[in-house]
């Protein structure tokens, strides 16, 4: 499983619904903590949430939402997260986890209002070919839907609410700034 499907299948996991449903920066994390891989939450803003880990010793940075509707409805899906992600190495990695296998070779797209972003697949997730205009593109939108085929469908349409994205992008940004 390549390194941010493994990454974004932790976070999903690991991030404790209670600890992240302040709307306030959270307290500075605990020896144990920092030296842990364990997720430490920033906040929660709106239907977005935000949260800092370790990763090879360098500060990771990421915000996401789960899905608010999708159609059709698969039996047996799982979590359905779009993740906005800031690295040392690497700035507005925009991924999705579908919670199912993407056919071999397929696109997916994200339509934002007026503006249409494509995005690759690769086995769960797909990912922004272009993450900084996919970043713009959800400051200004109010929700943001993808579509791609499924396996088991002709094609699959989740939407994620983009209420929150823009303070939980500044509070990543801020926590894990340029160098």
């Amino acid at each position: 499983m390549p390194l941010s499907a493994r990454l974004l299948a932790v976070l999903l996991v690991a991030v404790p619904t209670a600890a992240l449903a302040q709307s306030r920066p959270a307290h500075p994390p605990t020896h144990s903590a920092r030296l842990s891989n364990a997720p430490v939450p920033i906040g929660r803003f709106d239907d977005w949430r935000a949260a800092t880990h370790q990763e090879g010793g360098a500060t990771v940075c990421y915000a996401f939402t789960r899905v608010s509707q999708s159609t059709p409805v698969l039996p047996g899906r799982g979590d359905v997260v779009l993740t906005v992600t800031q690295r040392p190495g690497g700035r507005d990695a925009v991924a999705i986890s579908a919670g199912f296998a993407y056919p071999a070779g397929a696109e997916a797209h994200v339509q934002v209002e007026g503006a249409q972003l494509p995005f690759y697949t690769a086995n769960r997730s797909a990912f922004a070919r272009d993450g900084h205009a996919a970043v713009v593109a959800f400051g200004r939108g109010r929700t943001a839907v993808a579509r791609s085929p499924a396996l088991r469908a002709p094609s699959v349409s989740d939407t994620f609410s983009l209420r929150g994205f823009a303070p939980a992008y500044a509070a990543i940004t801020k926590a894990c700034p340029t160098r």
